[in-house]
């Protein structure tokens, strides 16, 4: 009677393993594969006779056999359980997504278990593999980091250049101060302005200043390099901070875009509008007193291209 209901309970057992909405293989210490259920059997096409006593590793030759063997001697020998989340590895065995809601993504995000099996010895004989599909979780947390990646982006970014916005800028400007001052890095900033850009909104309009904007804005981002923070200052005028560079590095960096601005064709309605920018540049091989000096130097520089003609570079004069 006791053979008896130890028979039918397995039976339910074998009945609740194949019914359940993961996926179960139990395998022995030799990674042969001894039960197979229907959630493995949907997902992989293979029949459980067509996998039995196969090895784990021949039949999903994906799996990376160091590692999970790994994992699967530290079970036996610990008795303990152990996991894996989709966040370490997005997946153990390579399966289609299927779910219609998350069906952008190629192949099914898992959680797995490993759980040890003792037998009436107490020795681990088997090991339990249950394979979780956590796609829709996966899927809506890399959504959501994404969207909040995005949010983050466009909250420092100036909308019509691309460039960093002024709070993003001068943050970056202030943090690069703080590293000066700390170890006596070197640093300058180059601030220019559009020539006469009134007189571009005057005649042409706005959205032909709008043009020229971007025009000289994708020119800047051409021209800076990785580590060098351009930004939108306000209006027609832009800044970029060039760290470890000194006063006459910036110049021909500044030479070099003033020259580059000089030659581009900005076409509106059929009309090409010709574009200057005035240049100053000042860096940080004086005594300051904080990053706004260093903005108060600049601009004075700025401001003597202007008085002198325009579409000139000029460098802040060191008080004699």
């Amino acid at each position: 009677m006791s053979a008896l209901l130890d028979l039918n309970e397995f039976h339910w057992l074998m009945a609740i393993v194949q019914s359940i909405d993961v996926g179960v293989v139990m395998v022995d210490r030799e990674y042969r594969v001894e039960i197979w259920n229907s959630f493995m059997e949907n997902h992989s096409g293979r029949t459980p006779d067509e996998v039995h006593q196969q090895s784990f590793f021949t039949v999903f030759p994906e799996v990376e056999e160091e590692w999970f063997r790994n994992k699967l001697e530290t079970v036996a020998l610990l008795g303990t359980p152990a996991f894996t989340l989709w966040e370490q590895r997005p997946y153990l065995v390579r399966f289609k997504n299927y779910q219609p809601i998350t069906g952008q993504e190629d192949h099914m995000y898992q959680n797995v278990t490993l759980i040890p099996l003792r037998a009436t010895n107490s020795e681990v004989a088997h090991i339990c593999v249950i394979i979780y599909d956590v796609t829709e979780v996966a899927t809506n947390k890399r959504q959501l980091q994404a969207a909040n990646l995005e949010l983050k982006r466009l909250s420092s970014t100036d909308r019509l250049t691309g460039l960093s916005n002024r709070g993003h800028w001068e943050e970056a400007l202030r943090l690069e101060y703080a590293r000066h001052q700390r170890y006596r890095t070197m640093a300058a900033l180059v601030m220019f302005d559009i020539d006469h850009f009134k007189k571009v909104n005057d005649t042409y309009g706005h959205q032909a200043g709008d043009k020229v904007i971007q025009g000289v804005a994708d020119l800047v981002l051409a021209h800076v390099r990785t580590n060098d923070i351009a930004g939108r200052y306000g209006g027609e005028e832009f800044a970029v901070l060039l760290p470890d560079t000194d006063i006459q590095g910036a110049r021909l960096f500044a030479e070099r875009l003033r020259l580059a601005v000089e030659a581009m064709r900005v076409e509106h309605e059929g009309v090409v509008i010709p574009v200057t920018i005035s240049l100053g540049v000042a860096d940080l091989g004086q005594p300051s007193s904080g990053h706004e000096q260093l903005i108060e130097w600049t601009d004075q520089a700025l401001y003597s291209s202007k008085k002198g003609g325009r579409n000139r570079t000029s460098l802040h004069q060191v008080p004699a």
